[in-house]
Order: structure tokens, then C-alpha cells, then sequence
């Protein structure tokens, strides 16, 4: 396989990955680049470790010739295109731009003129323009705009989502000129249905930024509404599938034990950083949100010690069952994963959990949880269930006929005495 005129994708996790089996679908020379040596060794051998692409893929990619995956920088010189999708937390309130930093600086000498340079992982705006492209200058001696395209592309990956894949997504794209935007948006033109242009790399990263702000906000809307709506005696969820009804004006958001994953819990927070630094003004829609979001799952501690104290019971001592552990249904991502704080707040308060999750890997678990394979079973051996993470492969109806009690956070089961919804 030669690597001139390669796609070369910096990072093989959810993102990433699909970008790269998409590339070879449609007839590209692949690199996947990748700083853990584990996964590149199982993709060289066909396997995969994302839900959404599977081994066959893998191994089908590989098979072509068109795919290699590498730990190494050097593999990548000559590339015509490189993406760069690697992850890009918080650390203690702060965008934390190491991996992106590290990928660029590494990717820089084997830059040559005519290449295009795309940076994917969601970030701040600026980020591109400010950060990635004098890096790239510093390291390959070539100037932005004049001898190579840069610009920023918004990932829209949806785990575990059956419909909206990678290639039917449409793609914001945008470039640092008119030059890079007709580079950026003819790649990704050849590997997804429809690209949408916008002016600039600023633009392009505030999309991402608005995309998932909106969402968190608005998951915080209901969040709230619902402790109300629990107090007042409304059932909080009636009110939203009324309030559905209406065509025009109105989006239902659902209440839930919190947000999770890469996007929820840290893009709004990359924005109101950035309002924060530049401005000095504060984005109170973002530290609201984030301010009710995150204490979702102490909520949820709460309302099941309520529960017990209705029956004159205690958590402490009482054995619970959490069902779910990844932070959104039908995948094993459990990344910012509410459940993962409930466990600690049931665990604080003395009661003896289990968990049931056929898709998150044992070593994301709390040692002190049991995990159990058979959900039916242990709800019929415990005190409580609480359903955090509604998997299509849970047999929900029959969990909930085992059960004593069920805290219901996804309002998935059918009304029953024993079971309270959030």
C-alpha cells in the first residue's frame, strides 16, 4: 500500500473509526493512526472495538490492501489528506487541547505541499485557525492557504443510532479560504451524501458548539421541570407528550438521570469557556445547564431514598439493582456516563449494588459493584431496580414483573403500583 496521496485519520475511536471504513469504502488508501498500540494491533488483525463497526468491516478494509493501521507518524508522509479526530476533554473546567497539539506537531514534518488538513475533534472557536495552522506552519515550513488547504469539519457521529450513520449525516464543512473550503468540501463530498459549506472554520466550530448546547439546555429545561412536576403531584411526562401535539413552536425533550458521553457534558462547557476568556462575560444558559444536569443523578439517589423511606426501610444495607451502565441506550460508550454516579451516590449511602449491562466492559465498572447477566434473575433478588439506561436487548416488562420496586428514570415501563417514575 503506498501512502502518497493517502487519507491518513488521526485517531481510531467512535469517530474516527467510521470515517476510516468509509475511506476505503469509497476507494481511498487508508491510514489509521492511532497512539494505542492494543487497538491498532486488533484492527491489523480484523477486529473491531466500536459498536458501530464490526469486525467484518475491519477485516473486510484490511482485506482490500487500502487499510493499515499504524502508531507511527512516518507511515503518513505523503498524504494528501489528513483528518484529525482525537478526543479533546475537560480538565477542571478547562479545554484541555493536548491530543490535538501532539497529533499536529507529529503530523507536521510529513506535510506536503497541495495537502489538505482537516481537524474534526470538537473544540472551541478559533481553535483551527489560532492553534492547528501555525503549528502546522512551525513544523513542515509550509504556509496555510498558499501551499496547503486547512479547515474544520464537525463530527456528527451517533452512537449506537441504526439510522443516521456516517455517510448519510450531512457534513458542515468549511476551510481557512475559498481554496480550502472546495478541498474540504470535495473529500468529504466523496464520503458522505450531502456537505454543507459555511464561511469559516469559526463558523464550522460553532456549529458543533450550538448543535449540542441546544440540547443541553433543553434536557435541562425538563430535568428541572420534572423535580417540580414530582413535587407538585403532575406527572411531568403526561405534559410532554400533550404538550407534542402541538405541529408547530414545539420540541419534546425528555427528562433523564443526567447527560453523558463525550458531547453533553463538555461541548456547551468549550463555548462558555471561550465567552469566559475572550469576553470576560459569563454564558449563564451553559452554567445553568450545567449546574442541573450534573446533579441529576443525586436527584435520582434521592428519589429512591425517598422510596425506601415510604416502605420505612434504609438504602443503607438494602441491595439495589442499577440497569445500564454506558450513558445512552445500545452502546457500550460509558463515557461521562450518569450511571456511573449513581453508583457512587447508592454506594455512599451504604446499599449493595449490582449492575446489569451486556454492553460496557467490566473494567469501566466500580470494583465494589456486582455485575450480574441475568437482569431478571437479580431483580427478583433485590430491594430495587433502577432503570438508567433503557437497552433494547433489556427485557424491560419482564425485569419489571420480577421486581419489588422499579425507579423508572426512562419512563419505558407500563404503569404499575411498584412502579415510580422519575
Amino acid at each position: 500500500m503506498s501512502t502518497s496521496g493517502a487519507v491518513v485519520v488521526i485517531g481510531q475511536g467512535y469517530v474516527g473509526l467510521p470515517l476510516a471504513m468509509r475511506a476505503v469504502e469509497a476507494g481511498y488508501d487508508v491510514i489509521g493512526l492511532d497512539a494505542d498500540a492494543g487497538r491498532v494491533k486488533r484492527l491489523g488483525s480484523g477486529q473491531s472495538y466500536v459498536e458501530d463497526i464490526s469486525d467484518e468491516e475491519v477485516a473486510a478494509a484490511v482485506a482490500t490492501g487500502r487499510y493499515r493501521a499504524t502508531t507511527d507518524y512516518a507511515d503518513c508522509a505523503g498524504f494528501s489528506v489528513a483528518v484529525v479526530t482525537v478526543p479533546t476533554p475537560l480538565r477542571e473546567g478547562t479545554p484541555d487541547l493536548s491530543h490535538i497539539e501532539e497529533s499536529v506537531r507529529a503530523l507536521a514534518p510529513q506535510l506536503t505541499a497541495g495537502a489538505t488538513v482537516v481537524l474534526e475533534s470538537t473544540t472551541y472557536p478559533g481553535t483551527t485557525e489560532e492553534l492547528v495552522g501555525p503549528l502546522l506552519e512551525e513544523g513542515s515550513g509550509l504556509a496555510v492557504g498558499r501551499d496547503f488547504h486547512l479547515g474544520y469539519s464537525p463530527e456528527r457521529i451517533d452512537p449506537g443510532n441504526p439510522t443516521w450513520r456516517f455517510a448519510n449525516t450531512p457534513k458542515v464543512v468549511s476551510g481557512v479560504d475559498a481554496a480550502s473550503l472546495e478541498a474540504v468540501a470535495g473529500f468529504y463530498a466523496s464520503v458522505v451524501e450531502r456537505v454543507v459549506p459555511v464561511s469559516s472554520p469559526a463558523v464550522a466550530e460553532t456549529t458543533k458548539l450550538l448543535e449540542n448546547t441546544f440540547r443541553h439546555v433543553n434536557i435541562a429545561l425538563v430535568n428541572e421541570l420534572a423535580m417540580f412536576a414530582s413535587d407538585l403531584g403532575i406527572d411531568v411526562w403526561e405534559a410532554i407528550e400533550a404538550a407534542s401535539s402541538k405541529p408547530f413552536g414545539f420540541m419534546p425533550f425528555r427528562p433523564g438521570p443526567g447527560v453523558g458521553g463525550h458531547c453533553l457534558p463538555i461541548d456547551p462547557s468549550y463555548l462558555s469557556w471561550r465567552v469566559k476568556r475572550r469576553l470576560g462575560q459569563s454564558f449563564r444558559f451553559v452554567e445553568l445547564a450545567n449546574d442541573v444536569n450534573e446533579h441529576m443523578p443525586d436527584y435520582v439517589a434521592r428519589r429512591l431514598t425517598a422510596a425506601f423511606n415510604r416502605q420505612r426501610r434504609a438504602v443503607n444495607g438494602s441491595r439495589v439493582l442499577v440497569l445500564g451502565l454506558a450513558y445512552k441506550p445500545n452502546t457500550g460508550d460509558a463515557r461521562e456516563s450518569p450511571a456511573t454516579v449513581v453508583v457512587e451516590r447508592l454506594l455512599g449511602l451504604g446499599a449493595e449494588v449490582l449492575a446489569a449491562d451486556p454492553h460496557v466492559e467490566e473494567s469501566h465498572v466500580d470494583a465494589r459493584v456486582q455485575r450480574v447477566d441475568d437482569p431478571v434473575a437479580a431483580a427478583a433478588d433485590v430491594d430495587a431496580v433502577v432503570l438508567v439506561v433503557d437497552h433494547a436487548d433489556f427485557p424491560l416488562e419482564d425485569i419489571a414483573a420480577a421486581a419489588r420496586y422499579v425507579l423508572d428514570t426512562r419512563h419505558r415501563l407500563a404503569p404499575a403500583p411498584h412502579v415510580e417514575y422519575l
